[in-house]
C-alpha cells in the first residue's frame, strides 16, 4: 500500500509538470527514480503481452505488465491533469513569470541529479549531451501546425513521446503545434471525442517511442543520459522568468505560438515590459523547486540503481 500511494503521487507530480509548457513529466519521472521502470514497463504492451495471456493467464499477464506499478502512477497522473487543468490555465495567464521560476529551478536540479547518477565520463559524450540541447531547442520549430481529428491524433503522439524525454516539454510542443487550448479545454469540460483522438495518438506515440528508448538505454546507457541531461538543459532557455516574445505565429484556432523569446535580466524585464520583476520572490521559488528536486533525488537514488537492474532484468526475459 505505501509502494502505491507513492507512486500515486509520484504520478501526481509527473501530471502536474506535463501540464506546463516547458517542463516535462520524464524529468520527474528521472528524479524520482522510476523512468526506467517505466519505460521497460510501457514496452512490455504490445503482441508478446496475448503470448503471456495464453500460457500464464491472467495473473502472469498481470506480472508481465507490472500493472501493480502502471495503474497507481497512470491514476496519479490522471488525477492530476483533471484537477490542476483549471489551476495550471490561471497561474499561466496571471503568474507566468513565478511559476516559470519555480519550474526553473526544479529543472538545472534535475539536471544535476542526473548528472551524478553517470559513472563514467569520455569527450566523445560531448556529441550526445550537445546534440540533445540543440533538439530540445529546435523541436517546436520544426514541428507540424493545424486543426482536426488526424492533427488531435499525430498531435497526441508527437507530446506523448515528448513526455517521456526528461526535458522536452509535451504542453510546450502542443502549444507550439497550435493545440494546447484545444486539449486543455477538452479536459476541463469533459469532450470526450476530443480527449479520445487525442488519447489514440498518445497510444501510438507511447508504444512505439518507449521502444527506442528502451533499446537505447539497453544498448548505450551512458550516450543516453547524457543525451537526456542535453534535453534537459535545452529546456532551460524556454523557462526563464525574465523574458520576452521577439517572434511568434498564429495557429489555426488563433492561439498565439511563440517562435523566439528575448532574455533578459531581472532590470532589464522591468525596463523593457513595465512589469514587476519579482526578483526576491522568484528567486525563493526558484530554490525551493530546486531543493526539492535535489532531497527527492537523493532519497530515490537507491531506488534508481535498483531499479536500473530490474529494468535490465526485465529486458533479458
Amino acid at each position: 500500500m505505501k509502494r502505491h500511494v507513492t507512486l500515486f503521487l509520484k504520478g501526481m507530480g509527473m501530471g502536474a509538470a506535463d501540464s506546463v509548457p516547458g517542463v516535462s513529466g520524464g524529468t520527474i519521472a528521472f528524479v524520482t527514480g522510476i523512468y526506467e521502470e517505466l519505460i521497460e514497463t510501457i514496452r512490455r504492451f504490445g503482441p508478446g503481452a496475448i503470448g503471456v495471456l495464453r500460457e500464464h493467464g491472467l495473473k502472469g499477464l498481470i506480472v508481465h505488465l507490472n500493472l501493480d506499478f502502471l495503474i497507481p502512477l497512470l491514476a496519479g497522473v490522471a488525477a492530476s491533469v483533471l484537477s490542476l487543468a483549471h489551476l495550471v490555465s490561471y497561474l499561466l495567464e496571471h503568474q507566468t513569470l513565478l511559476l516559470n521560476a519555480f519550474f526553473f529551478g526544479l529543472v538545472v536540479a534535475s539536471a544535476i541529479v542526473v548528472a551524478r547518477r553517470l559513472d563514467r565520463w569520455r569527450l566523445v559524450f560531448l556529441v550526445p549531451l550537445v546534440l540533445g540541447g540543440l533538439l530540445a531547442h529546435y523541436l517546436p520549430v520544426i514541428l507540424p501546425s493545424g486543426g482536426g481529428a488526424l492533427m488531435l491524433v499525430v498531435a497526441g503522439a508527437i507530446a506523448i513521446s515528448a513526455m517521456l524525454l526528461p526535458g522536452v516539454s509535451g504542453s510546450f510542443l502542443l502549444l507550439t503545434m497550435g493545440m494546447y487550448n484545444t486539449v486543455i479545454e477538452a479536459i476541463k469540460a469533459f469532450d470526450i471525442v476530443t480527449m479520445a483522438q487525442f488519447a489514440l495518438g498518445c497510444l501510438v506515440g507511447l508504444f512505439t517511442f518507449s521502444r527506442v528508448l528502451s533499446w537505447l538505454f539497453r544498448h548505450h546507457y551512458s550516450t543516453t543520459l547524457y543525451l537526456l541531461i542535453g534535453f534537459i538543459l535545452g529546456s532551460l532557455p524556454v523557462l526563464w522568468p525574465w523574458r520576452s516574445l521577439e517572434s511568434y505565429t498564429m495557429s489555426p484556432d488563433g492561439e498565439v505560438v511563440p517562435l523566439q523569446y528575448r532574455l533578459m535580466s531581472p532590470e532589464g524585464y522591468t525596463a523593457v515590459t513595465g512589469e514587476p520583476a519579482h526578483l526576491w520572490l522568484a528567486l525563493a521559488l526558484a530554490l525551493i523547486g530546486f531543493v526539492v528536486v535535489v532531497a527527492v533525488g537523493e532519497r530515490s537514488g537507491a531506488d534508481s540503481s535498483r531499479l536500473s537492474t530490474d529494468s535490465q532484468s526485465m529486458s533479458r526475459e
